[in-house]
């Protein structure tokens, strides 16, 4: 091990990553990057405020912030087969945090089971039922990671409705769960896709989901007329809704049900995780935030966590490093615009299967390289 320097005052650093994806949760991104930190300089004050999207990892996010408990409920996966799905609940039992991907997630599913014309919801809308059992009436929905493109059809008929998305007649509302009305739902969603179209939940996440070109364009059929008929039944339009197409148009589902809620709204995945984690209070104390994900890619300025947490360390007048397992110029532009710096973890390129295999080791000698940076710039 190197040894440590000393010196030039002592800091006070969070480190806020997201999830390197396929690879480590933010909460392990958070440990590797200030174990390295605290080798070059140990007397550092390290506050860990792992963050996410909405996708996989937010509710390891949110609940080492404390004041949760971790519950499990039995649900099913996107092709129907029970599993066990957790959820938060918190100390008070007034709020509660579901994350989609726990039940519905791709990553529930091998690469030989992607079905996307099969693949349900439903399960998600089990574990939010499980929710509204507990006594939660203000629920946290992150959507990020579905396997599915069912335009929240599952998630509907968990909850009461009469709701099938390949079928041919009206949807019925009528026994949707009443205490949906006295429920806050706030969703968290880091994509502004409409339903349908070139640029829709089928088009745009159907691929990587297993879905062939022709079973793009059945998906964006079966939307359509999903749509018809679910816009009949509740007197709203918002398949062109930015945000109707995340989770394979589960936004475009629960934005219908509007009016059945006592409140719904879609919030950008990074700022609702970060609220619920009081990482504005965190920033309040530090002189420096650390945060990263897996690619800094043009994808990067459309909302994603490494950008939201660099808007936020800007308006704090706190100096923001931007770390990434891949780097690329439109990331690294979209973020000098908030005045943060890009760092690639690895100092040479390399494969992302190698870059999966070396596992937190790398994340480790950034923190450190970083630390030293920071020293030698002081």
């Amino acid at each position: 091990m190197t040894e440590p320097l000393a010196g030039a005052g002592r800091l006070t650093v969070v480190f806020a990553p997201d999830s390197f994806k396929g690879s480590l949760t933010s909460v392990e991104v958070a440990l590797a990057l200030s174990r390295g930190w605290a080798r070059a300089r140990p007397h550092d004050e390290l506050i860990h405020a792992p963050l996410a999207d909405g996708g996989e990892g937010t509710l390891a996010a949110i609940v080492l912030a404390g004041g949760w408990q971790r519950l499990e409920t039995k649900a099913h996966d996107p092709l129907g087969r029970v599993i066990v799905a957790r959820w938060l609940r918190s100390d008070d039992g007034a709020q509660g945090v579901v994350e989609l991907a726990e039940a519905s997630g791709l990553s529930r599913l091998t690469r030989d089971e992607r079905d996307p014309i099969r693949a349900s919801t439903a399960g998600t809308g089990e574990v939010m039922r499980a929710a509204l059992d507990g006594g939660v009436r203000r629920v946290v929905l992150g959507i990020g990671g579905s396997a599915t493109t069912d335009g929240g059809a599952g998630i509907l008929a968990a909850l009461g409705a009469v709701a099938q998305r390949d079928a041919s007649g009206p949807v019925d509302l009528a026994g949707l769960d009443p205490r949906l009305a006295e429920t806050e739902l706030r969703i968290a969603c880091d994509v502004t896709n409409p339903l349908l179209g070139p640029t829709g939940a089928a088009a745009t996440y159907g691929p990587q989901k297993g879905a062939s070109p022709e079973q793009v364009a059945d998906l964006d059929r079966r939307l359509a007329g999903w749509a018809d008929r679910l816009e009949a039944a509740t007197g709203r339009r918002e398949r062109d809704t930015p945000g109707a197409g995340a989770a394979g148009g589960v936004g475009f589902g629960l934005l219908c049900l509007r009016d059945r809620f006592g409140s719904l709204e879609l919030v950008p995945g990074v700022d609702l995780v970060a609220e619920e984690t009081g990482l504005d209070a965190k920033l309040a104390r530090a002189d420096v935030v650390v945060t990263g994900e897996g690619r800094i890619d043009a994808q990067t300025a459309f909302g994603k966590t490494a950008l939201g947490v660099a808007r936020r360390a800007q308006a704090a007048g706190v100096r923001c490093i931007a770390v990434g397992g891949g780097v690329e110029s439109e990331g690294v532009t979209a973020l000098a615009a908030l005045g943060a710096e890009v760092v690639p973890v690895h100092p040479a390129p390399i494969e992302v299967e190698a870059a999966i295999a070396a596992g937190a080791a790398p994340l480790i000698e950034c923190g450190e390289r970083l630390a030293r940076s920071i020293l030698s710039s002081r």
